[in-house]
């Protein structure tokens, strides 16, 4: 004889449960979302059994908030807003669906669902807008900021050790040369050609340096 095989048990409350979607909003200038649709999936090798609970069930109208639905497949529930008043504005209601097996009372898993009214699809759709918009103008400044110390590195002019060294170059090349002795100058002051040579060249270096700047 064969034997028949067994499913494994199932521990309560830990069963996934696949709902879509996982949040519905309502528009209260806007018929069409006054009423929305859950489709609840069941991928699994048995049959389950559903409800579906709200912390505010005078707001809404649940169609078929009881049922079955049979191994891999799906079932839509319907769900309409009956209290559209400004007062609700804001407010997020939660739905809970529970899920068992059809022979068993005890609940396999559960998911929440949250619910909200605004009172406008347009208004929502600028609002997020101009969160785009701040949001570009933050990473702009952010990017500018970043960049500002650089640009002022390449468009400060010439460093004060660069200009010292320039000064000294010029009173270097304006002394006298050795063997000049017409010169009320000190001896001690009195240049070679060589060392006016590097003094000229290095002065010729800076002048190409600032000119870049």
């Amino acid at each position: 004889m064969h034997q028949q095989k067994r499913q494994p048990e199932l521990v309560e409350g830990n069963l996934p449960v696949f709902v879509f979607p996982t949040e519905l909003i309502f528009y209260a200038d806007d018929q069409s979302t006054h009423k929305q649709v859950l489709t609840l999936y069941n991928p699994y090798e048995f049959a389950l059994k559903f409800k579906v609970l709200c912390t505010t069930p005078n707001k809404y109208v649940v169609v078929d908030a009881a049922g079955a639905v049979k191994p891999q497949c799906c079932v839509d529930i319907v769900i309409r807003h009956r209290d559209v008043r400004s007062c609700h504005y804001g407010v997020t209601d939660k739905f809970r669906l529970q899920v068992s097996e059809q022979s068993q009372r005890k609940a396999l898993g559960r998911k929440e669902v949250v619910a909200t009214l605004l009172p406008s699809a347009k208004e929502q759709q600028k609002e997020e807008e101009e969160k785009r918009i701040k949001e570009h103008l933050t990473e702009s400044l952010f990017f500018e900021q970043s960049f500002q110390p650089e640009n002022r590195t390449v468009s400060s002019g010439p460093s004060l050790l660069t200009v010292f060294l320039g000064v000294v170059c010029i009173a270097a090349l304006m002394l006298p040369t050795l063997g000049d002795v017409e010169s009320l100058v000190p001896l001690y002051l009195h240049l070679s050609v060589n060392q006016k040579l590097v003094a000229g060249f290095i002065f010729g270096l800076i002048t190409m340096a600032i000119l870049r700047t």
